[in-house]
């Protein structure tokens, strides 16, 4: 079995910072593209940032500049750090990364999502 569990989500003030992180874990043979979604309250679930398996990056223009994904490959964790938050930030945040399982197939797997909300 091959799970994502998110951490570091919570309740911050405007401008402040914090930092996700995702771990995978179970019989995982590699892992390709990881990232992190948003989904706030009554809109779609959308892509915030990515990284691919040899470091390159994407974000969305909202949080271009502000948010910086990461990952370290021998813990099989990826980081979101998030600056400057700001309210429209609030959301659930989901991990997601293509997995390949020991006995193969790969495939999609999601985290059950973390809740962020900025508000002073």
């Amino acid at each position: 079995q091959v799970q994502l569990v998110e951490s570091g989500g919570g309740l911050v003030q405007p401008g402040g910072s914090l930092r996700l992180s995702c771990t995978a874990s179970g019989r995982i043979f590699s892992i390709g593209r990881m990232a992190w979604y948003r989904q706030a309250p009554g809109k779609e679930r959308e892509l915030v940032a990515g990284i691919t398996g040899g470091g390159s990056t994407n974000y969305a223009d909202s949080v271009q500049g502000r948010f910086t994904i990461s990952r370290d490959d021998a813990k099989n964790t990826v980081y979101l750090q998030m600056n400057s938050l700001k309210p429209e930030d609030t959301a659930v945040y989901y991990c997601d990364a293509l997995i390949t399982p020991n006995w193969g197939g790969l495939k999609d797997y999601w985290g059950q999502g973390t809740q962020v909300t900025v508000s002073s």
